[in-house]
């Protein structure tokens, strides 16, 4: 959804998400809502628009691919400079490439691993070597992996380069206050800068929706990024309050440790838990979960019972109904449970995020799978801190959520991949990760269409990662606010934002 209202120049605009971001590194970084900062200050080879196209955005066209489709052709904007003065030419993008590619720990290893090699032909023109046709790389290259770095910031900053981050944006870091603000400033260098209105941004940490929405109220803040619904519910009454939405590409959920033994990268090893023993134990407990029940209770039944990990809204590979998503079954967990032979009730600890919102999803969860003989317990955890602890491996079951990707690979791979970059459930299948590789190949739509849906069965059927619902993107702005663009990916862009009056 787009508002381009006419707007004057000048004045800082307050964005409330609903946590604190991670690193701002985009190398490193996992979390939505490091990418709405990220969308205010570094931009990406490519894009998508409000239709869910991809789009040049620091690129000056779409790649160009060889009939093999093992060479892709990336060509520059001319006259493009970091935040820090430092021209952006094909050097510096191949270093960023390679970065994302091969820094331990980079949550893009995955997505850049069929790159063998990234290569400047010219000033503006990179060449990328495949080891095979990766029809999913516009893609990944339109998101984080596709942000391109100040080499100057880089050799300067090192391991420190997230407090002093230098992309090409419509604005520049200034400071960060860990847990209270990300404050951001107009960027003159700044290639279309002269399309930029506001002077600067400042995102604020405020994961209580109500705090947000009274805040949103009194005209301290301007924008609220994911709003809940049952705060949208009561923004829709406010004369001085406008709703911004869009469908979501992606997926809430909750992920269980199946073999992360060792962190994020690593093969898969055996849990000593019976979640992490046998499969069905995690059958049951996804079997005690109403779906239907947990959108209506907690959400007002204004998002989607989900259970697979594209969405019906992918034009590429639409992924499972809400209505064909399973049925909750206690009597056939209990069953299982008998069968797998456990003591009941099976104490599972739940990691959640502190928001009020994740909290009450914890609850009813709570409540649905203790009627099929299991004791879960909450533990509330600041979500940098689950994060670290999730990819440590140090959880059973965690809520997992992504905000989604145009390309249905974008969805899978760093997740269900066997020591995938983002596979925190320390999942390990063989056949999914031919699925993965066949549908990363595959240009037919049809195919890999019966590629996705063959491997989506194959998830549910593990039962680590247990999709619940897909949110759509709520955001709540006040009335004087125009130019915010808010897409189908859950990004809040602001390079066109400013105020009417």
């Amino acid at each position: 959804m787009t508002d381009d209202r006419s707007v004057r120049d000048g004045g800082t605009l307050t964005v409330a998400l609903n946590s604190d971001p991670d690193k701002l590194d985009p190398t490193l970084a996992q979390t939505l809502v490091g990418r709405t900062v990220f969308a205010g200050m570094c931009e990406k080879l490519y894009d998508i628009d409000e239709d869910g196209t991809f789009v040049p955005q620091l690129a000056a066209s779409l790649p160009t691919t060889s009939a093999d489709g093992r060479t892709v052709t990336v060509r520059l904007r001319p006259g493009l400079k970091f935040s820090d003065g430092t021209r952006l030419d094909a050097p510096a993008a191949v270093t960023s490439l390679l970065r994302h590619r091969d820094l331990p720990g980079s949550a893009r290893s995955t997505e850049l691993a069929p790159v063998t090699e990234a290569k400047a032909t010219g000033p503006l023109t990179v060449r990328l070597t495949l080891d095979h046709p990766y029809v999913p790389l516009t893609g990944v290259l339109a998101d984080r992996a596709g942000m391109v770095m100040s080499p100057a910031a880089l050799k300067k900053y090192g391991k420190n380069f997230t407090n002093h981050p230098s992309c090409v944006g419509p604005f520049r870091f200034v400071e960060r206050t860990g847990g209270d603000r990300i404050v951001l400033e107009k960027d003159p260098n700044y290639y279309d800068a002269g399309k930029v209105h506001l002077d600067g941004v400042v995102y604020k940490p405020i994961p209580d929706g109500n705090v947000r929405l009274a805040n949103l109220r009194s005209g301290d803040l301007q924008v609220g990024d994911q709003m809940a619904p049952v705060d949208v519910q009561s923004a829709l009454t406010e004369p001085k309050l406008q709703l911004f939405n869009s469908p979501s590409l992606g997926y809430q959920g909750i992920g269980l440790n199946v073999g992360n033994v060792k962190g994020l990268g690593q093969k898969p090893g055996k849990i000593d838990t019976p979640v992490g023993r046998d499969v069905r134990v995690r059958e049951a407990f996804e079997l005690a979960i109403d779906r239907d029940l947990l959108n209506k209770v907690v959400f007002q039944g204004m998002y989607e019972p989900a259970c697979g990990p594209i969405s019906p809204q992918s034009a590429i590979a639409p992924g499972v109904a809400p209505e064909d998503c399973p049925r909750r079954d206690v009597d056939r967990a209990k069953e299982l449970l008998k069968e797998a032979g456990v003591k009941t009730p099976v104490k599972i600890e739940l990691k959640t995020s502190t928001t009020p919102e994740q909290g009450r999803v914890g609850q009813v969860l709570q409540a649905m799978v203790k009627e099929a003989g299991f004791e879960l317990s909450l533990r509330p955890t600041e979500y940098a801190t689950m994060l670290a602890e999730t990819d440590a491996g140090d959880y059973d079951v965690f809520t997992s959520g992504w905000s989604g990707r145009l390309d249905p690979d974008g969805n899978v791979s760093n997740f269900l991949k066997t020591a995938g970059a983002m596979n925190a459930y320390g999942l390990g299948d063989p056949e999914i990760d031919k699925l993965i590789a066949e549908g990363r190949s595959v240009a037919d739509p049809a195919r890999r269409t019966e590629i996705y849906d063959e491997l989506t069965r194959r998830v549910q059927d593990a039962h680590a990662l247990i999709y619940l619902y897909r949110q759509k993107n709520y955001v709540v702005a006040g009335k004087d606010v125009a130019g915010i663009h808010v897409y189908g990916d859950g990004l809040v862009r602001v390079k066109n934002a400013g105020y009417t009056r």
